[in-house]
């Protein structure tokens, strides 16, 4: 028993073929991240994912389809369900973070160019399910690995 159990929430906005990303060291060796984070006890995935962009973007955003679900299992007896959602801006600044909200240190937010998302660490197949518009969204995509991130 003592397995743990953990969901993570993270959002996908696109504006004019460009996606929102944290300048933010991740644990796979890049450096950019789709902002989101873990979801607190008792609060619903819209509410976790609001809450997460806002702090890690200084975004509000109203959280639309979801685009993909998926499992990592780094060990230690925890398992991490990542949902992914689509999210569109409604208001706020691009940058405004919250000093402290994220135990990694967020050294920047920004619009990148679908285009760079390769040159940025991202796998073939995450490229791939952005430019396409996330074919298949709402599907349980496997491990993380599966899609590159």
């Amino acid at each position: 028993m003592g397995a743990r159990i953990a969901v993570r929430v993270t959002a996908v906005v696109i504006e004019d073929g460009r996606i929102l990303l944290l300048d933010q060291d991740t644990d796979t060796g890049r450096a950019w991240s789709l902002p989101g984070g873990k979801v607190e006890h008792g609060e619903p995935l819209a509410d976790a994912l609001v809450r997460e962009v806002r702090e890690e973007t200084g975004l509000d955003v109203e959280p639309g389809r979801l685009l993909y679900v998926c499992d990592h299992l780094p060990g230690g007896g925890t398992h991490v369900v990542h949902m992914t959602f689509e999210a569109r801006r409604v208001g706020g600044v691009v940058g405004d973070v919250e000093a402290g909200a994220d135990t990694r240190p967020i050294r920047g937010v920004e619009f990148v160019a679908l285009a760079k998302l390769a040159e940025l660490g991202f796998s073939d197949r995450f490229v791939e399910l952005a430019r396409d518009g996330w074919p298949g969204a709402g599907s349980y995509m496997g491990p993380k690995a599966a899609i590159g991130l």
